[in-house]
């Protein structure tokens, strides 16, 4: 695995620290109605992007999630301005405002979605996969669901059909604790997700999704399995999220006391802890860091405040006409 230096801490420490902070801003606006629809944040999960994306060759590995996907693809290298404006409806938007929340998409970066449909990524994801090993590529495809998701017959669909192939997929479920306000242990009759791999003899385990150094490692054995043509692995990331399944969530279900206590093992001061303790940037350099993140969320959300709105006819222009088509006459 590349080496977690110094600068791979400080970077964590920004990257993440904007993720969180972009999730913010878009509660935010999201109250004000100014995006609409659903809004599913990630506050809270940040380490399993950040260790991901240390493990991953951004050149030819694709990701693939679920609704839950708004800085995935500014991970992967999308501009987050026009992810923000994709939010926000607007045609500067990713997907010229015709997605939204739900399905932020950036082909040019290797992120395929976005995905509404509880567990419909999985095979999808798979299907990313097999056409990588079918071109000869050694591209490795991640394919991201919820602890929910993980109770969909497609995943047994898959992951069989993976195994049997020896698809270059790695399968993660990010286990937050909760299937919306549903706790895993009301889901099924385990808890260990992870150990669903075993039915298939699927390498499989747990990880901690608290800490992007654990996910790292996890991840880079699982890509250079799948990259040596062994076939998929399954991991369970353990993490946990602040905000409710969607901005529409009461959180009737827990305690205010059990997000304090997930709170002293977030993710990002797990990350300013270590910076501070190895003496790898002084306070006033990471004073400039919040302050240039700050500046970059405004920016974008500038960006997509002044963008304007799809003309009426992009609707026409999503879909098209075939003169010559033989099926109708």
């Amino acid at each position: 695995m590349k080496k977690v230096t110094k600068q791979t801490y400080l970077n964590w420490y920004k990257d993440m620290l904007f993720w969180r902070k972009f999730e913010d801003k878009l509660a935010s606006v999201y109250i004000q109605q100014k995006v609409r629809g659903f809004l599913h944040l990630y506050n809270g999960q940040e380490a399993v992007l950040a260790g991901a994306l240390h493990a991953m060759d951004l050149s030819k590995d694709k990701m693939i999630t679920a609704y839950r996907n708004h800085v995935q693809p500014i991970g992967m290298g999308e501009d987050p301005k026009k992810v923000m404006a994709e939010l926000y409806g607007k045609a500067t938007g990713t997907s010229k405002g015709m997605g939204g929340s739900m399905h932020i998409f950036s082909k040019e970066f290797g992120f395929y979605g976005g995905h509404g449909i509880v567990g419909g990524q999985i095979p999808l994801g798979a299907g990313l996969a097999f056409a990588d090993k079918y071109k000869g590529s050694d591209g490795v495809t991640l394919t991201y669901f919820g602890d929910g998701a993980a109770r969909q017959g497609s995943l047994h669909e898959t992951f069989n059909m993976a195994m049997l192939w020896k698809l270059p997929v790695v399968f993660i479920v990010e286990n937050n604790g909760y299937a919306m306000g549903t706790s895993v242990e009301r889901t099924a009759n385990h808890t260990d997700i992870w150990k669903l791999g075993l039915g298939y003899e699927m390498p499989c385990g747990p990880v901690d999704g608290m800490n992007p150094v654990k996910v790292a490692e996890a991840v880079d054995e699982a890509i250079q399995r799948a990259r040596r043509g062994d076939g998929p692995t399954f991991l369970e990331m353990k993490t946990y999220r602040y905000r409710g399944h969607s901005m529409s969530d009461a959180q009737h279900y827990r305690t205010k006391d059990e997000v304090e206590e997930y709170k002293k093992i977030d993710p990002i001061t797990q990350v300013l802890d270590i910076i501070k303790e190895k003496k790898y940037a002084t306070d006033k350099e990471i004073e400039a860091t919040n302050q240039e993140v700050k500046d970059l969320v405004k920016e974008c959300e500038q960006f997509a405040e002044d963008s304007p709105y799809p003309e009426l006819n992009q609707l026409h222009d999503m879909v098209y006409e075939q003169e010559d088509y033989p099926f109708i006459k």
